[in-house]
């Protein structure tokens, strides 16, 4: 394989356009729904759609979420050999409330994704039979180790971080170390500016020169600032377009994909970059981290039919077993 994309993965119900968010007691209506499938699928699906072999490492279980994941891989080539099997549901659910030019997010996360150190160790097997030219993943509190295995072996590394971490002063030197590790870091300006302390992004630009990567900063619609390890920036405003903004999830590690299938086709970071942006482009302008799923083969499918719509329930409760509120009274969905 090219590369392979590690991480958890989620169905994910997208409601686009809220005007306001409902107050205890409320209920608001959304003219645009999507059912998709997101995390590390999302990356892998853009190096994929790039046309390289990629991969993706995660955990599958017997959840509606792993049946739509699994169907969308199968649709887009995504190979998921590298996957392990397991009793029970494995991805998590995230609801997306898109408003305010942003969004907001509601995940419920089963069991099995929070053994992130057990399933960082089967994460290093697979690196060592895979040997993929890149993998891409995001910093964490276990991942270092996993990340100088991937150096003695040979394989280039992309790395991404969230928000929440960056802003955690206890996560962040974990991230740090992490990304004086990788060979590219892909944060977006409000990570990297959160993670430095600086005031501004050229302030944050600059501190990070000293972890000694390569820094690709994501900027939205004014594309990506890439920044050399001897501290030179280039603009990269190519490959953007101008789309109606529909929902942000996924365009990150949308980018991120592209990036990685356009380095292994020659390009360089700089080159990449446009790929990643018109990746990006294409991400916001739809709802869902890789889309629409649909009934075609990439996905269940919306509407959904009564028997996928039945999994679908089931799958949502054996997710929510012991989470209070997660059902009505009798075991109903509310």
């Amino acid at each position: 394989m090219d590369t392979i994309s590690f991480g958890l993965v989620f169905l994910e119900l997208v409601f686009g356009r809220l005007d306001r968010l409902p107050g205890p007691g409320e209920e608001v209506f959304s003219d645009e729904f999507a059912l998709s499938c997101g995390g590390a699928v999302t990356s892998a699906t853009a190096a994929a759609d790039g046309g390289i072999r990629a991969g993706l490492c995660t955990m599958l279980g017997d959840d509606f979420g792993t049946q739509v994941v699994s169907e969308h891989c199968a649709a887009t080539g995504v190979n998921l050999s590298p996957c392990v099997q397991l009793d029970g549901p494995t991805a998590g659910i995230t609801v997306v409330l898109n408003f305010d030019g942003d969004r907001g997010f509601v995940t419920h996360l089963p069991p099995f994704a929070m053994s992130e150190r057990a399933e960082l160790e089967r994460w290093r097997n697979v690196l060592r039979r895979e040997r993929p030219a890149w993998c891409y993943l995001h910093a964490g509190r276990w991942v270092p180790d996993f990340l100088r295995d991937a150096r003695e072996l040979g394989c280039k590394i992309m790395l991404d971080t969230a928000l929440g971490d960056a802003r955690n002063p206890r996560d962040r030197d974990f991230v740090i170390e992490c990304v004086g590790l990788a060979d590219v870091f892909v944060p977006n300006a409000a990570e990297l500016t959160a993670m430095t302390g600086a005031a501004d992004l050229a302030g944050a630009v600059r501190a990070a020169v000293a972890w000694g990567t390569d820094l690709v900063v994501t900027r939205g619609a004014d594309g990506a600032l890439v920044v050399s390890r001897d501290g030179s920036v280039a603009e990269v405003s190519d490959g953007v377009s101008q789309v109606p903004v529909r929902d942000l999830t996924g365009a990150g590690d949308s980018f991120a994909g592209a990036m990685m299938a356009a380095l292994i086709g020659g390009a360089s970071i700089a080159e990449a970059a446009v790929a990643g942006n018109e990746a990006g482009s294409r991400a916001v302008s739809r709802l869902g981290a890789v889309g629409t799923v649909s009934a075609d083969g990439t996905g269940a499918g919306w509407p959904l039919s009564p028997m996928a719509f039945r999994e679908m329930v089931r799958g949502l409760q054996v997710s929510a077993v012991d989470q209070p509120g997660a059902l009505g009274r009798e075991g109903t969905m509310r």
